[in-house]
């Protein structure tokens, strides 16, 4: 593959924080700009990993998630590999743009979600994360029934707000989660991105048990912004005017 700047860029190394999330974004996004052009071939897996310093099985889990929301596609045999897709979705014209009104969204629920933490951490009940807890363990089962995941999903961050005792903030919570279903609807959820996702609510909830405010929120900073990886690597900017 030819080299230049801009995709040096894309192959620089992710941020060990978000690795899964940043590592579509990183992708999805080359590919829209059109720096990863329809049909390029991606470098060899080993030598992927490698550029962005991850792990491959957290890169093997990007490219399943890029090859399920039809960016890429994996052909196998001495000619095979992993591809751009020739028609990659939201290329075309009418694709729903991640623009300013989004990222408002987004800005709110990091807002809302931090402080839901912060308060669930230190006035949460036994009973309440308990209750979170078969959540998490409920979605663990829907990997493969996205509706009925962000249903219980839903659930799970109301049930946060509701174990910070502030009807406020409720209110907030549930304001906020309807407009991010509306934002979420709009891309692919392959088992591989909710995995990762509930993967942390579980350390989310470890926190909020032993009454860790500022674990809880670093953590659920970095769950919002993995949603916000995930959604700018496939979704379209926004067209300039």
């Amino acid at each position: 593959m030819e080299r230049d700047a801009a995709l040096e860029a894309v192959f620089m190394p992710v941020q060990p924080a978000s690795t899964f999330e940043e590592t579509v974004e990183r992708l999805g996004s080359a590919i829209r700009l059109g720096l990863l052009a329809p049909g390029a071939k991606l470098p060899p897996e080993r030598e992927l990993a490698q550029r962005l310093r991850i792990s491959r099985s957290t890169l093997r889990q990007a490219l399943t998630a890029l090859v399920q929301s039809g960016h890429l596609v994996s052909l196998r045999g001495r000619s095979g590999g992993t591809f751009v897709a020739e028609r990659p979705p939201l290329a075309e014209a009418g694709g729903e743009p991640l623009d300013q009104g989004a990222w408002a969204v987004l800005d709110y629920r990091v807002a809302i979600e931090s402080g839901a933490a912060v308060l669930a951490a230190e006035r949460g009940e036994e009973a309440q994360f308990d209750r979170l807890e078969e959540w998490v363990k409920k979605m663990a089962g829907e990997l493969e029934d996205f509706e009925e995941y962000r249903r219980i999903d839903i659930r799970f961050h109301i049930g946060i707000a509701e174990a910070a005792h502030s009807p406020r903030l409720l209110s907030a919570m549930t304001d906020v989660q309807a407009q991010m279903s509306d934002l979420i609807a709009l891309i692919a959820h392959p088992p591989e991105v909710l995995t990762i996702s509930n993967e942390q609510h579980a350390r989310l909830l470890k926190a909020l048990r032993k009454g860790d405010g500022a674990r809880a929120a670093k953590l659920m900073r970095e769950h919002t912004q993995g949603t916000e990886h995930i959604l700018a690597g496939l979704l379209p900017a926004p067209v300039a005017v």
